[in-house]
């Protein structure tokens, strides 16, 4: 009983120190530091967000030029009879 009593005692005092002793990354950097990378990263997620507007952009835009320049056969057999007659 001793022994186990011994044993959680020294387990609980070990945690106590690992939990002590755990240093994040966030407390060994300085402030100036941790601002600089989320800024980095702030700006990395807004270019990221850009980059795929502009890219659904061009798809559309490139979608449209294709419908724009397809012949009367190409529409003809697309849409075929789907087209209201006056």
């Amino acid at each position: 009983m001793a022994k186990k009593k011994r044993k959680q005692i020294n387990q609980n005092q070990s945690n106590l120190v690992d939990k002590e002793e755990k240093v994040t990354l966030q407390d060994q950097l300085n402030g100036d530091v941790l601002a600089k990378l989320k800024l980095a990263k702030k700006e990395l997620v807004a270019k990221e967000q850009k980059q795929q507007e502009e890219k659904a952009a061009q798809l559309a835009f490139e979608k449209k030029q294709i419908e724009k320049n397809k012949s009367f056969a190409e529409l003809l057999e697309e849409y075929g009879d789907k087209g209201s007659k006056f």
